[in-house]
């Protein structure tokens, strides 16, 4: 986590809200591990992602709940793109959004 990264937990969900970035990851592990995530998704908050699905996930599916997400960037939709192949489902996600994924898909 950077310095300017607040993580909670409580139970089984927990809470990443990068300030100043405008980025918040909320997770519950009901059975499944569903994140939602709310605000700007970009390259370096990737990572961050990638890491809470090594770190939560434990074998359970896991689910992106995009319907608070308003802005990406080029790598944030390749890395969705990926999400989906892998059999991550993304939840709620915004037509812009799932037409440049699959623009992107048809780029190969």
């Amino acid at each position: 986590m950077h310095s300017g990264d607040r993580r909670t937990r409580c139970g089984g969900a927990g809470e990443i809200l990068r300030e100043g970035k405008m980025l918040r990851i909320t997770w519950d592990t009901n059975g499944e591990v569903v994140f939602k995530v709310s605000g700007r998704l970009d390259a370096e908050n990737v990572g961050d992602l990638k890491a809470l699905f090594s770190s939560e996930a434990n074998g359970r599916r896991i689910a992106l709940n995009l319907l608070e997400l308003t802005l990406v960037d080029r790598d944030a939709v390749r890395f969705l793109e990926g999400c989906e192949a892998d059999g991550i489902e993304l939840r709620n996600c915004p037509t812009y959004i799932r037409e440049w994924i699959t623009r992107e898909r048809q780029r190969g």
